[in-house]
């Protein structure tokens, strides 16, 4: 097969016009500066939002594929929502300081907790999911996900004052609800029983109601799971049913400890 033939082959296969992978570089670069923009003190509010609105005007118009929808016309309506955001999201930072005796100082936080910067940019990007702004919600969480190792749908509903300790290997379902006052720990999966897609629309994805902990590694899965408040989820539980409230779950595992001395 000569050169040009390979190259005829290769662009017959590229099938899907819309797919342009500065789309994705363009959604981590606008995740960034919106982050810096919230929280850096050395980021200047004003001339960042006119230069945030430049980039998601670019951004829009390379996700909405459909005729004669605007995407650039979410913005303001976004921007109006900020304040609020950002108020939420200062209540997850706090909640992580006040919980975790590692934490020196709310600014360490900020600036090196994955946990927070996930939970952060799940915020960010679950406005635009509402708003039916296609790909760019989870371009951004895909971001966090990149950076941090966790998976939180744009799709999921969280509550207030949100933390997640270490955070790595956390999966959070497009379709969970998360109250108030939730803590996880790493490696924790809030997922579906099983993926098909006929599912799409249905709730897949457990419920977890205020105030509960869940530990490590713990596996809560399916659309009618409810975690009743104020329970604690033992390291490595694996639930596929509701528990009621005030609940205390534990995993225990068989441990065999042998002397190897003769």
């Amino acid at each position: 097969m000569d050169h040009l033939e390979i190259i005829k082959q290769i662009e017959a296969q590229k099938q899907h016009l819309n797919l342009r992978f500065k789309i994705r570089e363009k959604a981590e670069a606008f995740t960034q500066k919106l982050f810096y923009t919230l929280f850096d003190k050395d980021s200047p509010v004003e001339g960042n939002l006119e230069r945030l609105k430049v980039d998601f005007k670019e951004l829009g118009d390379l996700v909405c594929w459909e005729p004669g929808k605007s995407c650039s016309e979410i913005w303001e309506e976004y921007c109006a929502k900020l304040p609020d955001l950002l108020q939420r999201i200062n209540l997850d930072a706090v909640a992580i300081a006040n919980n975790d005796p590692a934490a020196n100082s709310v600014e360490e936080v900020y600036l090196s907790y994955p946990g927070f910067f996930a939970i952060a940019v799940y915020r960010l990007s679950h406005e635009f999911y509402k708003m039916n702004l296609p790909l760019v919600p989870r371009l951004m969480t895909e971001c966090a996900h990149k950076l941090t190792g966790t998976d939180i749908n744009p799709g999921a509903r969280i509550g207030d004052s949100f933390f997640i300790d270490h955070a790595t290997g956390v999966v959070i379902g497009e379709t969970t609800v998360i109250r108030n006052n939730v803590k996880i720990y790493q490696g924790v999966t809030l997922g579906a029983l099983y993926v098909e897609r006929g599912l799409r629309n249905k709730k897949r994805h457990p419920t977890i109601e205020d105030n509960v902990t869940i530990y490590a590694n713990a596996t809560i899965l399916g659309g009618e799971t409810v975690i009743g408040a104020n329970s604690i989820i033992g390291g490595n539980a694996w639930l596929t049913s509701s528990v009621p409230p005030n609940s205390f779950v534990t995993h225990d595992p068989v441990i065999k400890i042998k002397n190897l001395q003769k």
